[in-house]
């Protein structure tokens, strides 16, 4: 078992994770007055650790 792809696939989980979060504060966010903020943070963390967590599952080799 590999400890990298491991790590890989819990960053992917939890950038789906933060990204599905921005995505309801701003489907849930009255009339437009949305926090910016907020989404601005969980959107770029979950890309980031979304894009982090692919790139390392696909690039750490298959050692049997």
């Amino acid at each position: 078992m590999n400890l990298k792809r491991i790590f890989g696939a819990l960053l992917t989980v939890l950038g789906i994770g933060a990204l599905i979060f921005a995505s309801v504060l701003y489907v849930n966010s009255p009339d437009g007055a949305n926090d910016i903020k907020a989404l601005v943070i969980y959107g770029l963390l979950g890309l980031l650790f979304f894009i982090a967590g692919i790139s390392l599952v696909r690039t750490t080799k298959d050692e049997a």
